[in-house]
Formats: C-alpha cells, sequence, structure tokens
C-alpha cells in the first residue's frame, strides 16, 4: 500500500469524510498511519505518542485493515475494548466496504460457564440473598439465548456481583475436554472465532495472560499474527507487573476447602472424610491469617517477606498449610478419575500449593529450592506416591506439581528477580509476589517477522521515552511523538493557588477545598476532583458536602465506592454539573466532552505511595546500582499519571475549562518544571481572579452560542 492510498482515504473528500458525520482531515492522523504502515512494511516496533484529539483509532485501524494480514488490538480496559469491537470497527468497515472479519476475545472470567452455572443452579444454600436468586434466573435465561456468553452484554446483573465468581470459570477448575457442555463452551467458541479473524480485539490483561501461558509452552489462547496494536500502551508496565507475579489469598484457599468437600461428599463419600479434610484446609489457611496478624500495625497492612514480623511464627504457619496442602492433594489424587469435580478441585490444590511454596523461596536464609528442578507427578506415576512432606518447623520444600497442572509462577518465572509481601485485608490475607523488571519477559514475546505499534497520549515524559521504553525492554523501537490539534492555550487555564499548604501538613485537604469551593461555585458545568489516595477521597467529598450545606448549594455531589463506577459516571454525565470525587481509577479513561466537564481539581502531585512494596523494592535495586530513583523512576511515573489526569479536562475542539492543581510543589520545587512542561500547553495563572475570569467568559460565551443555535 501506497502512502498515497492513506492520504486519499483519509482526505476531506475521501471515504471517511463521506461515511462518518462530524469527520474532519487531521494531518497528524494521517502522519500516525502512514508511519504505522512503515511499521507494518518493516516488521519493526513503533512506539507512537499522540496527543487527544489526534485520532489514534483510524489512524492504526486503517492500515490494520488493508494490510492483507492478521491483526491483534489489544486495549486498556474492557469498556474499550467494547467501543472498539460494537463502534469503531463496524464503522470503519462499512466505510472501507472491506470484508474484514473480526472477533472479540475476553479472558474467560467474562463468559458464563454452563457447568458452573448447572451446579450453582443445583446447590439450594449456594445463593447468599433474594436478589442472587433474580440474577441467577436472569442469567440462566441469558445463557439459554446469547451466542457468546458474554457477561457484559448482560445488563440487569452488575458486572460487580458476586455471583459472576460462581458461574464462570477460572483456570484451575475448569474442566476442559471433560466438561459434558465442551461443545456448547462459550470460551472455546470466543477462542475458535479468534483464530478464524483477521482483526482480534483484546485487552491487556489477556495478553499478559498469554504471555505466562506461552511461558509454559501453552499456545492456543491468543492466535499468531502479523500486527499488534497495544491502544493505550502507558498501562503494559503495570499491567505487565501485576500478571506476570502471582497472588494467593485466604479467600481461595476457603474456596478450595468448600470445594473439595462438595465433591468429595457427592462424588466418593466412602473415599475418606472430606468435611474433615475441608475442614483442615480451612484451619490452616485462618492459623496463617493469625500468624500474620502484626501486619495491621504496619503502614498499608503490608510487609515484605524479608520485614516480616514474628516471621518464625508466620512461616510455622505456612509450613502447616503447605503440608496441609499435600495431604489433600494426596487423597484427591486418589478419587479424581471419579468425577471432573475431583479432579478440577485437585487442580486447584495443586496449582496453590504451588504458588505458595515459590511465594517462600528463596527462604530467610538465602537458600532457594527452585534453584534445582521440581520433583512432580506425571500421569502414569501411582497417585499414592508420597508427595513432599514439610520436615522440621519451618523448612519448605519444593510441591509436587504435575507438569499438566503446574502453575503459571513456578513454570514461567522461575529465576526472575521478584519481591514478596504480605497484605492483610478485615477478613483475609494475601500473598504477593511481582517482578522487579518485566522487560526481559515483555520484549522476548514479540516473534520475528512481527510488527508490534505502541500508542498512548502519555508515553514521555517532556518528550523523553526512556522511562518507557526500559520498563519494557523496547530500547530499539521507534518512537515518535503528534501534537494534539487542540488549541489548549485557549481552550484551558493550569491555576495553580499560591498560598496552600504542603500536602503533607494536616490543614491541606481543608485549605484545598476552601480554594476550590469558588470555582465549584462559579462553574456552571460539571467538576471532577481527583485524589491520589482513597482516604482523600473521602475526607474531601465530606468537606465539599458541608461547604455545600453552609451555601445553600443545591448540587449533586458523587464520590467514588458509593456505587459502581459505570453508574457512577452514568450520573455524572447526565446530571450535567455534578461534582464527582475519585482516585486512581478516574485519572484516565473518563470522556467526558463538552459542558458536562468545565472544572478538573487535582490535589497533589501523583507520587506512588511509598508503602508500595514493588515500588519500594524498585527504587533500592536503583539506589544499590547507583542511580538516582526519585529522578529515574518516581519522577517519570508522576509525569505521565498528572498528564493522564490533566487529559481528562479538554476532550474536544469545542472544549474549554479549569485545571486547578492544589500541590504548589509544581511551580516551586525545580523538579516541577519537568512536571509542568509535560502538561498540555494550557494558558497558566497563580490567581484565583484570573481563573474566576476564565469561567465567565467561557460560559457567557457558551451561552452565547447555545441561543444563537436555538431555533425560532
Amino acid at each position: 500500500m501506497l502512502f498515497q492510498e492513506l492520504s486519499d482515504l483519509f482526505a476531506a473528500d475521501g471515504p471517511l469524510a463521506q461515511a462518518l458525520p462530524g469527520y474532519r482531515p487531521r494531518q497528524a492522523q494521517l502522519e500516525l498511519a502512514q508511519a504505522i504502515e512503515s511499521t507494518l512494511q518493516e516488521r519493526s516496533t513503533l512506539i507512537a505518542e499522540a496527543g487527544t484529539g489526534t485520532g489514534k483509532t483510524w489512524a492504526y485501524l486503517v492500515p490494520a485493515f488493508l494490510s492483507g494480514g492478521k491483526v491483534l488490538v489489544s486495549t486498556g480496559t474492557r469498556t474499550l475494548q467494547d467501543q472498539l469491537f460494537r463502534r469503531d470497527v463496524p464503522r470503519l468497515r462499512e466505510a472501507l466496504a472491506l470484508p474484514v472479519s473480526v472477533a472479540l476475545l475476553k479472558g474467560r472470567g467474562n463468559y458464563v460457564c454452563h457447568y458452573h452455572l448447572g451446579r450453582l443452579a443445583g446447590d439450594d444454600r449456594a445463593l447468599k440473598s433474594r436478589a442472587e436468586i433474580g440474577q441467577l434466573r436472569s442469567i440462566q435465561v441469558f445463557a439459554g439465548r446469547t451466542a457468546t456468553g458474554d457477561r457484559g452484554d448482560l445488563a440487569e446483573v452488575p458486572e460487580d456481583a458476586d455471583i459472576w465468581n460462581r458461574v464462570t470459570s477460572t483456570r484451575e477448575n475448569c474442566l476442559g475436554q471433560e466438561c459434558p457442555h465442551v461443545k456448547d463452551c462459550f470460551v472455546l467458541k470466543a477462542r475458535r472465532q479468534a483464530q478464524d479473524a483477521d482483526l482480534v480485539v483484546v485487552n491487556h490483561a489477556l495478553f499478559m495472560a498469554d504471555i505466562v501461558l506461552r511461558e509454559e509452552g501453552i499456545t492456543d489462547l491468543l492466535p499468531d499474527v502479523d500486527l499488534v496494536v497495544f491502544d493505550e500502551a502507558h498501562q503494559l508496565p503495570d499491567i505487565a507487573t501485576r500478571f506476570l507475579g502471582t497472588s494467593v489469598s485466604t479467600h481461595q484457599l476457603l474456596d478450595l476447602a468448600r470445594g473439595t468437600e462438595a465433591a468429595g461428599l457427592a462424588h466418593a463419600r466412602e473415599a475418606t472424610n472430606w468435611s474433615l479434610v475441608g475442614k483442615e484446609i480451612e484451619q490452616a489457611a485462618r492459623n496463617l491469617r493469625l500468624a500474620a496478624a502484626p501486619i495491621d500495625k504496619l503502614p498499608g497492612r503490608k510487609a515484605t517477606f524479608e520485614a516480616m514480623p514474628e516471621a518464625q511464627a508466620f512461616d510455622e504457619g505456612l509450613a502447616q498449610l503447605l503440608a496441609t496442602l499435600d495431604r489433600s492433594a494426596q487423597l484427591l489424587g486418589v478419587v479424581r478419575d471419579k468425577h471432573p469435580d475431583l479432579a478440577a478441585a485437585l487442580k486447584s490444590c495443586l496449582d496453590l500449593r504451588a504458588r505458595l511454596f515459590l511465594w517462600s523461596q528463596p527462604d530467610r536464609l538465602g537458600n532457594n529450592a527452585l534453584a534445582r528442578p521440581l520433583p512432580g507427578l506425571t500421569r502414569d506415576d501411582d497417585p499414592l506416591a508420597p508427595l513432599p512432606s514439610v520436615a522440621g518447623s519451618f523448612e519448605l520444600n519444593a510441591p509436587a506439581v504435575s507438569p499438566d497442572l503446574q502453575a503459571p509462577a513456578v513454570s514461567g518465572l522461575r529465576g526472575v528477580p521478584s519481591v514478596r509481601w504480605a497484605e492483610l485485608g478485615p477478613s483475609h490475607l494475601r500473598l504477593h509476589s511481582a517482578p522487579l523488571s518485566v522487560a526481559q519477559i515483555f520484549s522476548r514475546y514479540r516473534r520475528p517477522g512481527q510488527a508490534w505499534v505502541l500508542t498512548s497520549a502519555t508515553l514521555s515524559v517532556n518528550g523523553d521515552f526512556g522511562h518507557f521504553t526500559r520498563q519494557l525492554g523496547l530500547a530499539e523501537a521507534a518512537a515518535m511523538h503528534w501534537d494534539s490539534p487542540f488549541d489548549y492555550g485557549s481552550q484551558g487555564v493550569l491555576y495553580v493557588p499560591r498560598n496552600l499548604p504542603l500536602p503533607g501538613d494536616q490543614r491541606f485537604n481543608q485549605r484545598f477545598v476552601e480554594t476550590l469551593m469558588p470555582l465549584v461555585t462559579a462553574a456552571q458545568g460539571g467538576v471532577l476532583v481527583l485524589c491520589t489516595t482513597l482516604r482523600a477521597v473521602d475526607h474531601i467529598a465530606s468537606l465539599l458536602e458541608a461547604c455545600f450545606e453552609d451555601v445553600g448549594m443545591d448540587r449533586l455531589l458523587l464520590k467514588q465506592g458509593d456505587i459502581a463506577r459505570r453508574a457512577l459516571l452514568e450520573r455524572f454525565r447526565q446530571a450535567g454539573n455534578a461534582v464527582l470525587v475519585g482516585s486512581a481509577s478516574f485519572w484516565e479513561g473518563i470522556d467526558v466532552p463538552g459542558d458536562a466537564l468545565t472544572l478538573v481539581a487535582i490535589d497533589k502531585l501523583p507520587f506512588a505511595p511509598p508503602d508500595d512494596p514493588v515500588l519500594a523494592a524498585r527504587l533500592n535495586q536503583c539506589r544499590a546500582q547507583g542511580g538516582n530513583p526519585f529522578m529515574e523512576y518516581q519522577l517519570p511515573e508522576a509525569a505521565i499519571a498528572l498528564k493522564q489526569g490533566a487529559g481528562r479536562l479538554i476532550r474536544s475542539e469545542a472544549d474549554w475549562g479549569v485545571l486547578l492543581v492544589g500541590d504548589t510543589r509544581l511551580v516551586d520545587k525545580p523538579y516541577g518544571r519537568l512536571l509542568w512542561r509535560g502538561l498540555p500547553p494550557f494558558s497558566r495563572t497563580r490567581e484565583a481572579g484570573q481563573a474566576l475570569a476564565f469561567l465567565r467568559e467561557k460560559q457567557a460565551g457558551s451561552h452565547a452560542v447555545a441561543a444563537e443555535t436555538l431555533p425560532p
């Protein structure tokens, strides 16, 4: 395909303009499409930062459609994934009149499982409320009429409803080819469609799951493709860190206890006392959480493996739990052929045992059992053969894991330097591990002859892509930038107040809200308040509520956590002048164009919390290697997050508004220049009067335009 063809397609009189209402040609969009076409021809890697409004979606979809090869598009969220599949791709396919076949593929937890749905319906004690009885009926009707089984298509059951966990499968409890419903399996149908389609839309989480499986030698999740496009690519380092690590919770262990007891009593009652087996697993899990109780007094209720309080008691509790899982696996191994539920329980038991053991290595003396080959059962081994026992009070031995049942953590990521920590919740304990770097694992996944495009509005720090490329091991990739077509200087004002205390001051939240209130009062459109912590969300929302009452302001105040995120955003959009206070998940992925959002307020610079074990370990590693952790890691991370938050304000050529940043370090500290220079080029002020005047002027202009467009 010649560049001239792209120019014709993106021209003012081209097929896109004729088919898409409101289309306007953008030079940056055309140049991005041409760069992607070159990347395809050269089978290379392109990192493409394109400002908001560039039109990244069409820029990568048009070359993908015309390439004639197989394409994978990976998005940051399921919401964007659905938008691509249901809106953007069909519109472009129609505009170009091309017979491109497209498939949508999500993780298995998004698809109803016929087997687990039937089990839940047959268990009178499993439903927890009347609401769940109604939800179960809705899911049963849905499963009978849907072609996809995608739970996102069933609006009447909330996506975060707990019942979904019991009517979908996991890799551990999936029965595979032994399932009686295998011919109707929605997961397998979706994967077959993905294998046959020209373009497959996935999300980053599923892409990372595929990396883990390929590390194990399993290659049937995602198809082989000629081009991979990562949209919202700035999320990749964090998602890779999360998915290439491991996590085990006491909730999972309690589920295993209940599942083992239920399967044993139903299908092998005479083999042993299954109620006792379940109780032993449950008690061992609870004992471990009890041994971890001192973590409750630590910052963030987290402790790394090395800094575990009362470590000996914790290690003994973990040893007891591993020994209990060993015994349970032996018993399940004897009867696993009697019923698929027993085989699934064994698989879960072995998986959790393997993950727990991996978390324990190396031990406190520096010995690492993973440095030697793992022993394991094979399918032909005697299931009665003893599993390794726990020798001594807290010496931990390698898990006996059948090769076909090995956990991803054991088989895929052994030898990768990682950080391990425990997190204590009100009713649970989670043991996490995460790689210190995902660069080597991620970069080696790109196969020869495959083109990669990674695009987002926020990949560089003031034009420097080094932080992003180092995180993903993409030093050899070409990196290019295109500015947004928006006129930020006239559309927005960046306001940093002069006299606010530093964020560490106990008076900060009160003074921040006092500074914010005149702008909220003046702003006739919506207000988005972005906080750096959930604690700040609660405090600032309560302060705003009190201020509203004091001045008699009748304004809808929404707070993260009150209702589901999607419902919260929908109420915010519909209200038109609501105030929404949110934290991390609201800093990106929110698109509210027009007067429904005219003021964005950020309380503090988004430096990652110091109690984050992964961050702390990476900073220590950087320091040990002679680097400057603040300049090389903390500041770039904050710059990208700040740019994401600021990007919520201006979403179209007609948008306008004020961005308030309450953290005076943005101006007063030397490093602040690196941060604000990376923001869109808003007009800047430190005077409240100028910000208020801008709001009033723009609102007057908007009203005048609205009056002119009213019908006579």
